[in-house]
């Protein structure tokens, strides 16, 4: 009996093990297993290099998405980086001595410096101005360690100089005194003590100003009319001399300041280059003595010889790209041209003094995909031989970043990626049947082995080694890396459309590129600038139809208007191909509505409406005519004139009129329209609920056995307006000015469903709509603190079945269908709540039935997302639930709703600049796969109510082996024992 008690008592220990309850905590060998998070800056604008024989080297960039980072030149990570707000737009940076990074943003308005190695603010200045202006900044050269070495910076009409070291003002100098002059270059020639401001009058006359460094004084102000007037900015070509072309840009202008004097001398274009278009504008690129002109055709180095005279030294393609000017030593610059041929660029560097010759020419391999170079940033080094090399950074057309050194590509950031307009979802390919004995065996033996170290690791006599080898192992069979289909629906591709019309696909199980292309129908052009819009599912192949690819349609725009042309493209989702280009279609999009009807060949139908209000149906084929002719009557959709404070409805008129183009082009019918009146009411919010979401059941069970039915329907609009005054920024008006209304409207007949007023209330408002519930958070003026308000609606039509006998006979009418013509009863539910954060995007988890309950996905000011229980926001709460009530799992009643530090599923990650949540389900009816957005890409899987239906990733099937083993053969020794004391027993 005793050898049984230890038997007993080790299976207890081993039982113990297993039995552990799972917590909500992150392991460190965990990370990684279902989450994955990838930082980026956006299209560079500006670029500095800091590459002193100390320290690391590097380069800090603006760029596009209001970032400024400091890369490592060596493998393109990023040092650092800060995302300033989308109203803080960078102007200009460049470093000063040596170890401060120098911005200036908002229109010349905030200057502030950075640390440079490790990318901490130093000191900030705010910098009043008279009017609005172009930003200028310049740092002087050689800038010394001292209080009154300053930075000069012109913005708002005023010209500042601010101390290097702290920040502070120095003095100010007020150009509106001056008249309505328009600075455009300032010039500090290299130890002087007087700072050149070149600007224009009207423009219409010239004016230079010279302006003491130490106390801001006037010490002189020449100035010259020029009738013709000029365009562009006024360039300089030396200390003395700028060029600048007229309002009619036929005719260039040499600007020539000699003693105080301002001499003008016109050349026509003509004269110069044979052919010269109306397009011609001169590039900012500073050559010491050289300026160049791009025209339609070509661009053209042009030299200015010490009498003035022009003299064209050469003409190159228009495609070519040149770099601003580098100083190499005292008056010796050179400069890169970069020009595209198929798959590959040449890259050639040439001395300012000696044009003819290039100082060095490399070719370099590039895939097609990235585009056309945009812009090129270089910097020299010195060789071992004493000579000088060159390396380039360069701005790609998708917005990608490259390095090149010599001829080779040293690294690339696909930063085109911080710029994601639209996602969506497509299936991976089915795994194909048939596994080879060998690869069975190694996964066999793969499979114990990491077992086993489960097993140590969890008894806790792993080594380190073996523990990174566990992590190794649980990356590897987690099998989230593989480019077929999974049984839960984890692994899918994630299709995103960027700013820059390129396509990438994203593997959900690391973020990896699997495809990217550049679409050819939203690529900008010198006749017209194009830009991607929607991007939806056009063809999902089903099991009788998995010959096909799925297969994704992406809607752009060719011009800057909602009246421009559209672009449409059909592509490939497993290879990124092209499918169709459908070009620049004959009409306008302004929107995009996916319709819940397929043809044959699984392509879904879809409906372009146009500026117009003409409806367009796509694929073209007499099939899908076909559909959706059969169809019309139930085709419905609105608008929403966010200016004019107006909704609408439309429907689709059964004949072809003769206005028509085509015979896949509908005339619409106005079916409705809500008119808010101007003076009371502006529209600042509206959202409606996913196509795609699933309801489990209508009906919902509340305490004492009661039933409420869910006003369920799919063409339930949420709209959110404010009095005109309070439209602005939070605290533009007063309390009593501020009022926030919101209405629930059926987009069929136009009927208001219920509406809310807000009193003492303003935006902005995020609102999410689901089932029949809407949550939407706001700023309350009268408590200073922002709200999350929920307003939930039933239909008390089928309040009635509630009678156990009326539904068993079938005197019901639950399966009466609803429909938007019937005037509904229904009844709302509503409730706030104090909310901490402000709010950048709201959305809602979804799952594949619809069963799990809903957690809201805020994304919050510190951009990370924060999963809140629908719980908590639930309208039926109150102070005192009853016992009924606490069954039900209705919590007590709070003025605030709590955020809980580790309901944050970004985790410690921040996703900059945030600007979308997705929410996709997965098979497995528990979890949820959520992607937020933004310079940053976050993906993850969350289970609101835990994996109920699976076991984790990480669950110990070696230990329930082992304790399953021990159980037998517990019961084995029990029972030989136990059978020797019987027999013992009867021999007594």
């Amino acid at each position: 009996m005793a050898m049984a008690i230890k038997l007993s008592l080790i299976l207890l220990f081993f039982t113990s093990l297993l039995l552990i309850p799972t917590t909500l905590s992150l392991f460190q060998d965990q990370v990684g297993l279902m989450d994955w998070h990838q930082r980026y800056i956006g299209k560079v604008k500006h670029a500095v290099f800091h590459t002193q024989k100390a320290g690391r080297k590097r380069v800090v960039v603006s760029t596009e998405e209001n970032v400024i980072a400091s890369l490592d030149l060596r493998r393109g990570e990023i040092f650092w980086r800060h995302v300033l707000g989308a109203d803080d737009v960078i102007d200009k940076i460049d470093i000063a001595l040596g170890k401060y990074v120098i911005t200036l943003s908002s229109e010349g308005s905030i200057l502030r410096a950075w640390n440079l190695p490790d990318g901490q603010m130093v000191w900030e200045s705010f910098l009043s101005g008279s009017k609005s202006s172009k930003a200028l900044l310049t740092v002087p050269v050689n800038l010394k360690v001292d209080l009154d070495s300053p930075i000069f910076v012109y913005g708002g009409g005023c010209l500042h100089a601010i101390s290097s070291i702290d920040g502070e003002y120095l003095w100010k100098k007020d150009f509106a005194t001056e008249g309505s002059v328009d600075i455009h270059q300032l010039i500090l020639p290299g130890g002087s003590d007087v700072i050149h401001a070149v600007g224009v009058t009207d423009s219409s006359q010239f004016d230079t100003y010279e302006i003491d460094v130490k106390n801001g004084g006037l010490l002189k102000h020449t100035s010259a009319s020029f009738p013709g007037g000029i365009y562009g900015e006024i360039l300089p070509v030396s200390g003395d001399r700028f060029v600048v072309l007229d309002a009619s840009r036929s005719v260039l202008v040499l600007i020539t300041i000699n003693n105080g004097q301002i001499h003008l001398q016109q050349t026509h274009l003509s004269d110069l280059i044979h052919g010269s278009s109306e397009n011609t504008v001169i590039l900012p690129s500073k050559l010491s003595g050289i300026f160049s002109l791009k025209t339609d055709s070509s661009i053209i180095f042009i030299k200015v010889t010490d009498e003035g005279k022009f003299n064209v030294m050469e003409k190159v393609d228009k495609t070519v790209v040149v770099s601003d000017a580098l100083a190499l030593s005292e008056g010796e610059q050179a400069f890169a041209l970069v020009q595209h041929g198929d798959s590959k660029i040449e890259l050639s560097v040439r001395l300012v003094h000696d044009m003819s010759s290039n100082h060095l020419k490399e070719t370099v391999k590039m895939d097609h995909e990235r585009g056309f170079v945009h812009k090129i940033f270089i910097n020299n080094y010195v060789r071992t031989d004493r000579s000088h090399g060159f390396r380039a950074l360069i701005v790609m057309e998708d917005h990608s970043l490259l390095l090149l050194q010599q001829g080779e590509i040293v690294w690339t950031r696909d930063d085109g990626l911080a710029s994601v307009i639209d996602v969506t979802t497509s299936e991976l390919p089915v795994e194909k049947i048939g596994v080879s004995v060998a690869k069975v065996e190694h996964s066999l033996f793969e499979w114990l082995k990491g077992h086993m170290l489960k097993l140590k690791g969890a008894l806790m006599l792993a080594t380190p080694d073996e523990v990174a080898a566990l992590q190794k192992i649980r990356l590897q069979s987690s099998q989230k890396n593989k480019m077929t289909r999974d049984h839960n629906g984890f692994r899918r591709l994630l299709i995103l459309l960027t700013r820059a019309g390129k396509l990438y696909a994203l593997h959900t199980g690391d973020g990896r590129v699997v495809w990217s292309t550049l679409l050819q129908s939203l690529r900008t052009t010198s006749q017209q600038q194009c830009a991607g819009l929607k991007l939806r599912q056009w063809q999902v192949p089903h099991h009788h139809a998995l010959d096909n690819n799925p297969s994704v349609l992406v809607v752009g725009r060719c011009g800057l208007s909602l009246t421009s042309p559209s672009a449409l493209s059909v592509v490939d989702a497993y290879t990124g191909k092209e499918l169709q280009n459908l070009g620049s279609a004959h009409h306008s999009a302004v929107q995009v509505i996916s319709l819940p009807f397929r043809d044959s060949t699984e392509q879904q139908l879809h409906l372009l409406i146009d500026a117009d209000k003409r409806a367009h149906l796509y694929p073209t084929t007499p099939e899908a005519a076909h559909i959706f002719q059969r169809e019309s009557e139930n085709v419905y959709w609105y608008s929403v004139e966010s200016e004019a404070g107006i909704l609408r409805g439309y429907g689709v008129k059964k004949t072809h009129s003769s206005d028509t183009p085509s015979e896949y082009s509908y005339e619409s019918r106005n079916l409705w329209s809500i008119v808010f009146p101007s003076e009371s009411e502006k529209i600042i919010a509206t959202v409606t609920r996913k196509p795609n979401e699933v309801v489990h059941t209508q009906a919902k069970v509340i305490a004492d056995e009661d039933v409420m039915y869910k006003y369920i329907s799919k063409n339930m609009l949420f709209v959110a307006t404010v009095s005109p005054k309070a439209s602005g920024p939070i605290g533009s008006a007063t309390p009593d000015e501020s009022v926030l209304v919101v209405y629930l409207v059926d987009t069929i007949t136009g009927r208001i469903l219920h509406r809310m007023t807000h009193l003492g209330s303003q935006g902005p408002v995020h609102a999410v709509l689901s089932e029949n519930w809407v949550v939407y958070h706001y700023f309350n003026l009268r408590a200073h603190r922002y709200e999350i308000s929920v307003i939930e609606i039933y239909d008390q039509s089928r309040a009635e079945n509630k009678d156990v006998l009326k539904l068993i006979i079938g005197k019901h009418n639950l399966t009466t269908p609803i429909s938007s013509y019937s005037r509904p009863e229904v009844t709302t539910k509503s409730q706030s709540y104090f909310f901490t954060h402000s709010v950048k995007a709201i959305s809602v988890t979804s799952t594949a039935k619809g069963i799990t309950s809903k957690h809201l996905l805020i994304g919050t000011i510190g951009d990370q997302v924060l999963a809140l229980d629908k719980r908590f926001v639930d309208p039926r709460r109150s102070l005192n639930p009853t016992q009924a009530e606490k069954e039900e799992g209705l919590l007590p009643l709070t003025d605030a709703l709590p955020i809980i530090p580790q309901s944050y599923v970004t985790h410690a990650f921040k996703v900059e600049g945030l600007r979308g949540i997705e929410t996709i389900p997965a098979k497995l009816e528990s979890t949820s796969l959520v992607f937020a957005y933004g310079v940053d890409l976050f993906y993850t899987r969350i289970a609101p109510s835990r994996t109920y239906d699976s076991l984790t990733e990480d669950f110990n099937y070696a230990l329930l082996l082992l304790t399953i083993v021990a159980l037998v053969v517990a019961i084995f020794v029990t029972w030989v024992l136990s059978e020797r004391k019987d027999l013992q027993d009867k021999w007594r």
